[in-house]
């Protein structure tokens, strides 16, 4: 059961709520910070789309780390219920490894890395919009930093009930 929660709920909906506390709430006040001092306007100025120079490798980054740091969190997961399942139930390590053999599929890690794809393209969309769209002065830029997490992470919630109830029919 631990494999198979943590390979398709809770590691990619965890990995990507941590990744959008902490990477994108970074992304929008560096953002909101290069808008408030002008710096956008001198790219642009400087014939620079701020879209290709600013936006694109952040969301580019955000996709392919979140399934990265989707896989540790799997395994410290896996190798976490292991260590209680040991300490709290005696469970030896053939009994533990061989139900998560048999009751974990790879349907259910690639749900997960379907699911942190999209989880970091939100991130890094969301994060992107609000750090250059924010208002004007630190107050804005907080503002949008805060927007930015709380409006990131009710998306993951959202987008992942749709996800699952998506893969579960095409898996099977």
């Amino acid at each position: 059961m631990v494999g198979v929660g943590m390979c398709s709920e809770l590691g990619p909906v965890l990995t990507g709520l941590m990744v959008s506390g902490r990477v994108g709430a970074a992304m929008t006040a560096e953002l909101g910070t290069m808008r408030v001092t002008e710096q956008i306007d001198a790219l642009r100025t400087l014939a620079t789309h701020p879209v290709d120079y600013l936006i694109v490798p952040r969301l580019i980054a955000t996709i392919f780390a979140l399934p990265l740091l989707t896989v540790e969190s799997i395994a410290v997961g896996i190798l976490g219920g292991y260590g209680m399942s040991r300490a709290f139930l005696g469970a030896y390590a053939t009994y533990a490894w061989d139900n998560m053999v048999v009751y974990t599929s790879v349907t259910d890690l690639a749900t997960g890395l379907i699911k942190c794809v999209i989880f970091g393209a939100i991130i890094a969309m969301v994060s992107c919009y609000k750090g250059m769209t924010c208002g004007d002065g630190a107050e804005g830029v907080g503002r949008a930093t805060t927007q930015a997490v709380v409006f990131s992470s009710i998306s993951i919630l959202i987008s992942n009930f749709f996800l699952t109830l998506m893969l579960n029919r095409v898996f099977g």
